[in-house]
C-alpha cells in the first residue's frame, strides 16, 4: 500500500514515464483523499460555471422582457390619463348642464314618468338579475 507508492517514487523517473506515456496518475492511501477532493472540488467548479452562464441567460431574458413590460405599461398611462382627462370633461359638461338646469322648474315625479318613461333610461345597476 504506502510502501508501494513509495517504491515507485524511489525509482528515478517511473512516475513521470507512467503519466506522460500511459496517463496513469499514482496515488497512496495518503494521496489518495487529497486527489479525490481536488476533482470533487473541480467538478463542483464546472458544475457552478454551467449554472452561473444558465443564470446570465435568464437573466437576459428577464431584462428583454422588462424592457417591454416598461412600454407596455407607459402606454397604459397614456390611456389612463386620457380616459381621465375624458372623464373631467364629462364632469365639466355635467356641471354646465346642472347650471343651466337650476333656472327650469322640475315637474312633479308623475309628469316627468309620462314624457320620460324609466325603461327606456333605466340605469342596467338598478335591475334586478334574473
Amino acid at each position: 500500500t504506502e510502501g508501494l507508492y513509495a517504491e515507485v517514487l524511489r525509482r528515478p523517473g517511473l512516475m513521470e514515464s507512467l503519466q506522460r506515456d500511459h496517463r496513469i496518475t499514482l496515488a497512496g492511501p495518503t494521496t489518495l483523499l487529497a486527489m479525490l477532493g481536488s476533482l470533487q472540488m473541480g467538478f463542483r467548479t464546472l458544475a457552478l460555471e454551467k449554472r452561473s452562464s444558465e443564470v446570465w441567460q435568464v437573466l437576459g431574458a428577464v431584462k428583454t422582457e422588462f424592457e417591454k413590460f416598461g412600454g407596455v405599461l407607459a402606454k397604459v398611462k397614456s390611456q389612463t390619463e386620457t380616459v381621465l382627462n375624458t372623464l373631467n370633461s364629462a364632469e365639466t359638461r355635467s356641471r354646465a348642464m346642472g347650471r343651466a338646469l337650476r333656472q327650469v322648474e322640475a315637474l312633479p315625479e308623475p309628469q316627468a314618468q309620462a314624457l320620460l318613461p324609466s325603461d327606456t333610461y333605466a340605469d342596467p345597476a338598478d335591475s334586478d338579475p334574473v
